[in-house]
């Protein structure tokens, strides 16, 4: 809540101080990509220069720190753009779920709760892309071999992309869709997650559908082009798109490893539950 000047209510930073941070953070990744490419191709920059970048990314730290400890989540959201974030987010999500997939652990999963996979549905597509990658990664490193700065930036950019595709495939694994006493949880790995309150589902149809137009209202969540199960709702959720877009969603499809057991369990937990009007 905002206070008038004075009474120490507002203490998100001034639109200045946020502009500054922003160029600021903007001069940092354009000297880190110089510093990168300089790195690459074997050259090592002016030693004044590490130690100004690194002033330079101090001082963003400590500002950032007081600003977060001073203003909270609310002050980091008014310097830092909503769209970074979320990309920064989905990208951790991917990462961090090698640590729950090793460790044979669940995100989001908790105790009474039914949990529900899908992952199986695009195991294959997957693995075998990684496959792909994983060729196209050691003939690159060989074809590329006489050619240093290209070698390097095809190597990393090439190993990248085999970590994050497998990434994507162990999000969808240690993140099921959950049922819970009130709520139905629906995901599609580290991209989608979406609570619905079981009081706002009208219908839970079994159908399989293996073609999706994309609609306003409508969020199809298929796994390898299929869905199992269709969720009308009486009242809207909204639901954010990758980069924020809100959406007012009214029917949900999604696909399930057991999609009959799914339907029976949210049938008998919405049993007995008023609907919410529309």
């Amino acid at each position: 809540m905002t206070g008038p000047p004075g009474t120490g209510r507002d203490r998100r930073p001034g639109r200045r101080v946020r502009g500054a941070l922003r160029w600021t953070a903007y001069g940092m990744l354009a000297a880190e990509l110089a510093v990168t490419g300089c790195v690459l191709t074997g050259v090592r920059p002016p030693p004044f220069v590490e130690a100004l970048i690194l002033t330079v990314f101090l001082v963003e730290a400590a500002a950032l720190l007081v600003l977060y400890r001073r203003g909270g989540a609310r002050a980091m959201r008014d310097v830092v753009p909503a769209k970074a974030w979320r990309l920064v987010g989905h990208e951790l999500r991917v990462l961090g779920s090698y640590g729950l997939w090793v460790t044979r652990r669940r995100n989001g999963v908790p105790a009474g709760a039914s949990a529900f996979a899908y992952a199986r549905g695009q195991a294959v597509m997957m693995y075998a892309l990684t496959f792909t990658c994983a060729v196209e990664t050691f003939a690159m490193w060989a074809l590329l071999h006489n050619w240093p700065l290209l070698h390097r930036v095809v190597l990393v950019l090439d190993v990248y992309t085999l970590v994050w595709i497998l990434g994507l495939q162990a999000a969808a694994v240690t993140r099921p869709h959950v049922v819970s006493d009130d709520t139905v949880r629906v995901r599609r790995g580290a991209l989608v997650d979406l609570r619905i309150p079981l009081e706002r589902i009208a219908a839970v149809r079994r159908e399989n559908r293996y073609s999706h137009e994309a609609k306003d209202g409508e969020l199809n969540l298929d796994i390898g082009a299929q869905t199992s199960i269709t969720l009308e709702l009486a009242a809207p959720v909204r639901h954010f798109t990758f980069l924020g877009r809100p959406q007012e969603i009214h029917l949900v499809r999604l696909h399930a490893e057991e999609p009959d057991l799914l339907a029976r369990t949210l049938r008998e937990r919405i049993a007995g539950r008023p609907l919410t009007p529309a």
